[in-house]
């Protein structure tokens, strides 16, 4: 059985009805807000191990991570969606 997302090029997904493994399942992209969260909190765990095990000072990463999402919420932009979106990620959210 061959399992079909809707192809929506705005919304940044790829689908791919056969991708390679002969299984026939669809394979999708993440979107730029996906990524972000992701990202945002991957390195606030990895500030916070670092605190523990090195120094109280790592933490400032985890407040910058936190003001560049503020950021990105106000202002619609922060560094990594700069980045990411020059890497080809598209936001899932029009504003």
């Amino acid at each position: 059985m061959t399992t079909t997302i809707p192809s929506d090029t705005d919304n940044g997904t790829d689908t791919d009805t056969d991708n390679g493994t002969g299984t026939g399942t669809a394979t999708t992209t993440w979107p730029l807000e996906r990524i972000l969260f992701a990202l945002g909190g991957t390195m606030t765990l990895l500030s916070v191990l670092l605190a523990v095990v090195f120094s109280p000072w790592f933490l400032l990463l985890a407040a910058f991570v936190g003001v560049n999402q503020w950021l990105y919420v106000t202002v619609r932009a922060c560094p990594a969606s700069i980045i990411l979106k020059r890497l080809g990620a598209s936001p899932q959210c029009r504003w």
